[in-house]
């Protein structure tokens, strides 16, 4: 790509910019260097690195600066621009968008790769059911025993990995599900009509147990379904979504659209109508309601 191509409209240039910090930002951390360390290793003025980084900045290197550091790297300016998805040559490069049929195994690696990889990223996801964080061993059976799904399976593993006490300490988690996914769950309709109620009731006590336990690094939002709809999806940091569809994943690594998800879930975090600090009230509420 020539920088002089860039373009000049303030809201590419925005996007551009956005784009650009949050690539220099991986580049960084994947270093282990702070500002200052990164920016001698890469020959940049460390001040005006600082400037380009500031948060709704639209200003961007000149084009010897971006080849510095692209070259320093050892990544395409493409991608520094966000014209790519990976570090590496165009050739080698993955699609937008791409479809992942793994088995249990490989999709554990799978999981455990995307969690390192975000590390010091925030991880948000809008679960299609219990939150696999929050899942006991009993709803997962009683949820999933006509179905042979490895990938399942792991994902459950991956979550009990991850409430272990250090698993991930530099990464936040955020999720998002509607009111009505539990409502229904401690009443016991639709999906968990035979579900008895004391395994509902062990359910709702865990996921009481563990929202306190974990916040605030862990913070769970309700949202009203019958106010706005989203189908679930996972956001690690600005790297990559994730869409689970049962025997697959659906990954999107396009930057347009990851930072469209991201949108999108922060507008379900700004109508939400329990927040992460009234979480235990409401999931009190809800073992109120079994039946």
């Amino acid at each position: 790509m020539n920088p002089q191509q860039i373009p000049t409209d303030s809201s590419d240039k925005r996007d551009i910019a956005q784009v650009f910090r949050d690539r220099m930002a991986l580049l960084i951390a994947k270093r282990g260097y702070n500002l200052s360390q990164f920016s001698k290793s890469v020959g940049v003025d460390r001040s005006a690195l600082s400037q380009f980084m500031a948060p709704d900045s639209t200003r961007l290197p000149r084009a010897e600066t971006l080849f510095a550091i692209a070259r320093s790297c050892g990544v395409s300016l493409d991608w520094l621009m966000g014209l790519i998805a990976t570090e590496g040559d165009t050739e080698d490069s993955v699609p937008t968008v791409e479809t992942l049929r793994m088995s249990g195994e490989e999709a554990t690696q799978k999981l455990v790769e995307w969690h390192r990889e975000a590390q010091g990223y925030k991880i948000r996801y809008i679960p299609s059911t219990i939150p696999d964080l929050l899942r006991i061993e009993e709803v997962s059976e009683y949820e999933f025993k006509n179905y042979n799904l490895d990938i399942r399976e792991a994902q459950d593993q991956q979550a009990r990995r991850q409430l272990s006490a250090a698993s991930y300490p530099e990464t936040d988690i955020e999720v998002c599900m509607p009111l009505q996914t539990l409502e229904h769950f401690a009443k016991g309709e639709g999906t968990w009509n035979g579900l008895s109620i004391d395994i509902r009731r062990k359910q709702l006590e865990h996921m009481l147990e563990l929202i306190r336990d974990f916040y605030p690094t862990f913070r769970l939002f309700f949202y009203d379904q019958h106010s706005i709809y989203s189908a679930p999806y996972t956001l690690f940091g600005p790297l990559r979504a994730v869409v689970y569809l049962g025997n697959m994943y659906l990954v999107v690594h396009s930057v347009e659209h990851i930072r469209a998800l991201t949108q999108h879930f922060d507008g379900l975090i700004r109508i939400a109508k329990v927040g992460p600090d009234h979480a235990e009230e409401q999931i009190r509420t809800f073992i109120k309601q079994l039946k």
